[in-house]
């Protein structure tokens, strides 16, 4: 075994470790000792960044952008294919294990100021919505070993209008962290990242001398907490979208309190899934979509994800909520229903185009390697409307 393997492997295996002790010193860390470390690290992202010297809501195609692009894409889909090679059951390359799929209501205010009423958010409507929740990845384990970076991806639909995609004539996707900053800045940072994954060495993208990388990993660590449930934590869009002409957008969902759930002492290998279905099967959940529109060009990037949008120059302001009603939602056939819905920020209005180099790439990944892994699992790419019924047998399309 390689030294770095080695060194990846005994980080992983301290993380595990860590991840069994977090609940009891994360309450005094996040307190204490989150808010001046994460300040610090920012000054240094902050003055770190690029500087192409844009205005608001205008982009810079990185050199060599479309080639970088390309090379995420074979990588990936090589990953993919050596992975889950069939049979196996092919899962996602990123965001890869799903705790669920369930059912949601985006409804928009009605009070939304001017300014923000644009696209989506441009009158008072309701919306049903698949809304999946899912841990960070590459692989599939125990969700104890698993739970740090989690996402929440919301397929909005029938939504009018044209869309970005032709794939999709009615879905809005809304794509969401459990981290304020992206993995990595940008797609050239990401090349190195998934090289190294497909090494099987993914520390190594954040300590190997040649190209360190500890602010992105002092950010992943300060939000991986060990959680009790997916629903009680906030999750932020991370990378930037037109909000209309000429404003970029930022969002967020925070959950509304509900009664708290802590970890189990003994954790099973899905109790963040049975978490979501004993808080769901008892009453609804509710999320506060924010926005934050783009002020400063300079200290609210749109090509350099690692970059926290400032609150006080940009306060976050409510223009929707998400409703997860009461429900049953693991069954074996909903389950399975994640496999044939296809998500990506492309799916989208044009007034809330995806902007930066991140998004981008995304356009191509994520529909690449979705027909990939669709193909690998002989299921078809499906539109869902919101109507889909479920059993213990089947899925109901």
């Amino acid at each position: 075994m390689s030294l770095d393997r080695v060194v990846n492997d005994l980080v992983i295996r301290f993380f595990w470790f860590e991840r069994r002790i977090d609940r009891f010193i994360r309450p005094v860390f996040d307190r204490l000792l989150r808010p001046p470390i994460q300040t610090l690290v920012q000054w240094i992202v902050r003055h770190r960044a690029p500087d192409y010297g844009l205005g608001l809501a205008q982009e810079h195609i990185l050199p060599g952008e479309e080639h970088i692009t390309g090379e995420l894409v074979e990588l990936m889909t090589h990953f993919l294919q050596r992975t889950y090679p069939p049979p196996e059951h092919a899962e996602r390359a990123g965001n890869t294990k799903t705790y669920g799929v369930v059912r949601g209501e985006l409804t928009v205010r009605d009070d939304v100021p001017p300014e923000l009423r644009h696209g989506l958010f441009s009158e008072p409507a309701q919306y049903p919505a698949w809304v999946r929740f899912s841990g960070p990845g590459p692989f599939t384990p125990p969700d104890m070993r698993d739970n740090a970076i989690m996402s929440l991806s919301a397929k909005v639909m029938g939504v009018p209008g044209p869309k970005l995609m032709p794939d999709e004539s009615a879905t809005q996707d809304l794509f969401s962290l459990s981290a304020p900053t992206f993995t990595t800045p940008d797609v050239v940072q990401n090349v190195i990242l998934q090289s190294e994954i497909g090494n099987g060495t993914p520390v190594m993208y954040y300590l190997r001398p040649s190209h360190l990388h500890l602010c992105d990993l002092i950010m992943q660590v300060l939000y991986a907490n060990t959680v009790a449930s997916p629903l009680q934590v906030p999750y932020w869009g991370c990378v930037s979208y037109l909000l209309g002409p000429g404003q970029a957008m930022q969002y967020r969902f925070v959950p509304r309190p509900f009664p708290h759930l802590k970890v189990p002492r003994r954790p099973g290998p899905d109790y963040l899934r049975e978490a979501m279905a004993s808080t769901l099967s008892r009453g609804d959940v509710i999320f506060d979509l924010l926005v934050q529109t783009q002020t400063d060009p300079r200290r609210m990037p749109i090509e350099y994800a690692a970059v926290i949008w400032s609150t006080h120059l940009s306060p976050p302001r409510p223009v929707a909520t998400l409703r997860l009603p009461r429900q049953v939602f693991d069954s074996p056939a909903q389950l399975a229903f994640a496999d044939v819905l296809s998500y990506s920020p492309w799916h989208a209005m044009p007034e809330h185009r995806p902007l930066g180099n991140m998004n981008r790439a995304r356009r191509v990944i994520y529909s690449t390697l979705s027909a990939s892994r669709q193909q690998l699992n002989g299921v078809q790419h499906v539109e869902p409307t919101g109507e889909e019924e479920f059993d213990d047998d089947q899925v109901d399309h």
